[in-house]
């Protein structure tokens, strides 16, 4: 079996980590859809919402992280329901950014949305993506 080189595996990791924005798009346009309150700019909705998600993702790897250790203690004592909120920081921080192209109109709709995200994230990231990268790694 050949050796695996650098190139190879950094272009692995690079389709690896499109495939979870493209399968994390789908739950944010399928969450976009479920909730009135919550509006994508139809013009581009699939280049938005793409957006939006590797903003989020930028977001769960820079800030997210401090939030998490400044929020413990509350986190803690709501236990781990004041982790979504950290979610909801997040997103307001993507629609922020995003100005006209992402809103959320109600913080009670945007803390279901947050929950409902992560489940799904988690979700589709145990039953499509880690096994397509499993297999696709078996044929290596």
């Amino acid at each position: 079996m050949p050796k695996k080189t650098k190139c190879w595996l950094w272009i692995s990791s690079i389709i690896e980590w499109f495939l979870y924005m493209l399968a994390y798009t789908v739950v944010f346009i399928l969450v976009g859809y479920m909730f009135e309150s919550f509006i994508i700019d139809e013009s581009h909705l699939y280049l938005y919402s793409f957006m939006a998600v590797v903003l989020i993702y930028v977001f769960n790897k820079t800030i997210k992280p401090i939030l998490f250790k400044l929020t413990l203690p509350i986190t803690g004592l709501t236990l781990g329901l004041f982790y979504f909120v950290n979610n909801m920081i997040i997103l307001k921080l993507v629609e922020f950014i995003m100005s006209n192209k992402i809103e959320f109109k109600s913080l009670p709709v945007l803390f279901v949305i947050s929950i409902l995200m992560s489940i799904l994230n988690l979700l589709i990231e145990n039953i499509v993506v880690k096994p397509f990268i499993k297999k696709v790694k078996s044929y290596e």
